[in-house]
């Protein structure tokens, strides 16, 4: 699954830049053959920006937890803005700072002159407030950011019946601009983005996916999967054995900070979709086991390995990310089979009878797809869509 006509994208970065709304386009839109160019001023390529995680833990405001690592791939200095077919600017603190840097504005006000598509959520929509480019133009944006947006002389717009964070699904379009609450909205963003750069997508017919989840799940591994095939038309649910419909789960982040094994912190709030009591295999085409250390409360539960044993037994796709491997390894599914695997599930996937690929970091075998972890995303993403029908192209 590839571009026709090779499509890139820009997107700048910046310390404290909220975490999914730099990860989450970033993946998928390579995972579609797009490539993305992340760029921070004063900044080179190979150097790294601290992420930030927002999310709502029942205080008045979001609260703000330390992210990951993002490492760069350009060079800001280097920037020719006719070489892309689109401008990505998370929200997040650094969008205050980059406000006032006329040499990120410039970039920005280049973006608007040529027509080609800016796509801001959260607090980026600074920017375009910063570059003059809001008047006269319908924006939503976070509820605080409404004042800018008026002074800057656009017209503030907000989805109706939002009561939590969960409710918001919107992603605004007003000519060149994209805007949207925040991460949340992922779908529509991901959706509305894709169409910009002149995408299509194909199916045959609407898809259903089950992610099977629980506490401490990989944050990446399973939002940006999530995301990525909703914005692709995709019916997708999020269950768990002891968890019901619209309860929270917490996930974990995993990161390479120069230790032997990945760091973890607390990542964003997962919430289950549907009850498990009311899951049929019969209405799903995949399930997705992510990795983190949730599979390690899945494979002792007998309901989820009972789960993935009816996936198998009814020739479904099957889907295992990083440490979800363990779980698949759990019911029987791995034997005979050709498997991507990190350090820590090379043991378990070999003693399960599958084929360690030792050079890969997505494998495809049948109606089954593995990834060694979140950095083989775009590749996972890619290889499961093509197994499910998906076809996508510019």
């Amino acid at each position: 699954m590839g571009s026709i006509v090779e499509k890139s994208a820009l997107m700048i970065c910046g310390d404290y830049m909220e975490d999914y709304e730099v990860m989450v386009p970033f993946h998928v839109l390579k995972a579609f053959g797009v490539r993305v160019d992340c760029v921070s001023p004063d900044k080179l390529s190979g150097d790294k920006c601290i992420t930030a995680i927002h999310d709502s833990l029942g205080f008045e405001l979001y609260s703000e937890f330390p992210g990951h690592l993002f490492t760069l791939n350009s060079n800001f200095d280097e920037v020719k803005a006719e070489c892309y077919d689109a401008l990505i600017i998370p929200g997040g603190r650094f969008t205050e700072l980059l406000s006032v840097d006329d040499r990120v504005l410039s970039v920005v006000k280049r973006f608007a002159d040529a027509g080609k598509p800016i796509a801001t959520s959260c607090h980026s929509q600074l920017l375009l407030a910063a570059a003059g480019l809001l008047k006269g133009k319908k924006c939503t944006a976070f509820a605080s950011m409404k004042p800018v947006i008026e002074l800057a002389g656009g017209i503030w717009w907000e989805q109706p019946g939002i009561t939590s964070a969960f409710d918001i699904t919107a992603c605004l379009k007003d000519g060149n601009i994209l805007s949207s609450i925040g991460w949340p909205a992922h779908a529509e963003y991901l959706k509305t983005l894709f169409e910009s750069m002149g995408a299509r997508i194909h199916a045959t017919k609407t898809k259903s996916v089950l992610f099977l989840c629980g506490d401490y799940v990989e944050d990446y591994e399973f939002n940006i999967p999530f995301r990525a095939f909703q914005a692709l038309g995709c019916k997708v649910d999020a269950v768990t054995p002891s968890k019901k419909k619209g309860e929270i789960c917490v996930t974990a982040i995993h990161d390479d900070e120069g230790a032997q094994v990945f760091s973890e912190k607390r990542g964003h709030n997962l919430v289950i979709t549907a009850n498990w009591s009311d899951i049929c295999v019969h209405d799903y085409d995949c399930l997705v086991v992510p990795g983190g250390r949730s599979p390690e409360l899945l494979v002792m539960n007998d309901k989820a390995v009972d789960l993935v044993k009816e996936f198998a037994e009814k020739n479904r796709v099957i889907a295992g990310i990083g440490q979800g491997q363990w779980l698949l390894a759990a019911a029987g599914v791995l034997k005979g089979k050709r498997c991507a695997s990190g350090h820590g599930m090379k043991v378990m996937v070999k003693m399960s009878g599958a084929q360690v690929e030792e050079s890969k970091g997505c494998v495809a075998d049948g109606g089954l797809v593995t990834a060694v972890g979140w950095p083989g995303l775009p590749s996972f993403i890619s290889e499961l869509s093509k197994l499910l029908g998906l076809s996508f192209e510019f």
